[in-house]
Order: structure tokens, then C-alpha cells, then sequence
């Protein structure tokens, strides 16, 4: 792993992206989404994960991300690999995937090739941190997250997007309880 993706100051936020491999949209199901979701609320209560803004899309995840505990790349580490499992569970028993076969297919094949795994992988290796060192950068990544959505054409407004913070920087409550940035 270069230099560039490495959490160097644990005092300061970051922003990361996480992928799934060969950019699948795997995420296209709440269920799937949901999973995410409540291993972060998990890791905020039980590791000492901050999370300042995020947005899951259907084959990545965006945030902004502190930690008042552990090391920040010992608890994204433990998210990947926690929700790694449950979603794969999750196609594997899911009778309405209609793109079962083909999915577990492809992360069996990404995981044959990486020896760090047993017989699958879901996300991509890297988390790409950016240390977020000024309030310009700050507010470019978390417009950033909260565009996704729009961007892609899911919704016309940031806010609408159910699986993201915007919600809650409109006034709202969103799935996942964050810290606002000032």
C-alpha cells in the first residue's frame, strides 16, 4: 500500500472510499445497504468510529471519519471484513437475487487471486484515505458525498437519498447518527 493510503494522523478526519470489487453494483438492495449501516452504528458504539458524513451507493461507500478509540484503519478494517461476510451471506441466501450465480462467481474469482482471503472478496483492498487538513477540503468531500446520489441519477436532490447523510445536514434524521461538521 503506498503512502498516499495510509491513515497518518489518527487526530485528524478523513476521507475514505471503499469499493466493491470490480465495481459491482452489489448494493442495489436495501438488505444489502442495511448491513452497512448497522455495522457502522456498531462501530461507533463499540469502537470508537466517528462518522462526520456518508453515502452508500450500490457499488461503493463514501465517508468522512474520525475515531475517539481505536486506531481509524483497524475499525475500517473490521467494517470491510464484517460486512464483507454478512452481505455475502446475505446473496447467497437470498432467493429473489436474481444475479446470485453471477455475483458469487465474480467475488470467488477476485478472491482466487488474493491470497489474504479463504474463497471470497467483496470489497476492494484499498480504503483510499485523504487526511482532510483544511476547511476547503472538508467541505469539497462531504459536497462530494452527498452529490453521489445525484450525480447518478438516483434522486434530484441530495436529502432524498435515504442511505446518506444529507438528510441529516437538511434538518433531518438519517440511518446512521453522525457528528456535524462546523
Amino acid at each position: 500500500m503506498s503512502r498516499n493510503y495510509k491513515f497518518w494522523d489518527q487526530n485528524r478526519l478523513h476521507f475514505i472510499s471503499f469499493s466493491v470489487v470490480n465495481w459491482i453494483d452489489a448494493l442495489t438492495r436495501p438488505q444489502y445497504k442495511d448491513i452497512i449501516v448497522e455495522s457502522a452504528k456498531y462501530c461507533i458504539k463499540n469502537k470508537g468510529l466517528e462518522i462526520y458524513a456518508w453515502c452508500i451507493m450500490t457499488n461503493h461507500v463514501h465517508m468522512i471519519i474520525g475515531t475517539n478509540k481505536n486506531k481509524m484503519e483497524n475499525i475500517v478494517r473490521d467494517l470491510k471484513r464484517h460486512t464483507s461476510k454478512k452481505i455475502l451471506d446475505a446473496i447467497e441466501t437470498n432467493q429473489q437475487e436474481s444475479r446470485k450465480d453471477w455475483m458469487l462467481w465474480m467475488f470467488e474469482r477476485a478472491g482466487k487471486r488474493n491470497p489474504n482471503n479463504q474463497k471470497y472478496q467483496f470489497w476492494q483492498q484499498n480504503n483510499q484515505p485523504i487526511e482532510l487538513s483544511t476547511n476547503e477540503m472538508m467541505d469539497q468531500k462531504l459536497n462530494y458525498i452527498h452529490e453521489n446520489p445525484v450525480k447518478e441519477g438516483l434522486v434530484a436532490k441530495p436529502e432524498d437519498y435515504l442511505y446518506s447523510s444529507a438528510i441529516d445536514y437538511c434538518g433531518g434524521k438519517g440511518f446512521i447518527p453522525i457528528i456535524f461538521i462546523e
